[in-house]
């Protein structure tokens, strides 16, 4: 027979396995500047969490275009991260999918263009600056 102390070690040791482990923290702006194919690119990334649902956008500055997109296919598992960017280039749709991991400020991520390029980046979280209080009133 087993003891109590035993049938609880075991069911706490079950339940911590069976938990799954929790989500970084994605959402925010995330900025990135990296060197491909057609020169420097720079990507500031924004995530927003609601619930269950994560929605994102990036607002991006190429050779010789800035724009903004909608981010798809947003998944989220752990520390492990991947996004779709659709790239509407000469009329056609390209899929830019983007795999990596969240280490704390940090975002290593694949980016897979196509079938044309595979680049490396690291996105930094921006860090917003706290919201100044307004100055006292000077003493009578």
């Amino acid at each position: 027979m087993i003891s109590p102390v035993k049938t609880l070690a075991l069911a706490l040791t079950i339940l911590t396995l069976l938990t799954p482990a929790r989500a970084v923290d994605l959402a925010g702006r995330w900025k990135a500047e990296f060197d491909t194919q057609v020169g420097l690119q720079k990507y500031v990334y924004t995530f927003k969490i609601s619930g269950e649902a994560i929605t994102g956008r990036a607002a991006f500055e190429r050779t010789y275009e800035k724009g903004e997109v909608e981010l798809k296919e947003i998944k989220l598992q752990g520390e492990a991260i991947s996004f779709v960017e659709p790239l509407e280039f000469e009329g056609q749709e390209i899929r830019i999918e983007y795999k990596g991991k969240i280490s704390g400020d940090e975002m290593k991520l694949t980016r897979n263009v196509g079938d044309f390029a595979t680049e490396e980046l690291v996105a930094t979280r921006v860090k917003e600056a706290p919201e100044k209080s307004p100055p006292a009133a000077p003493k009578k």
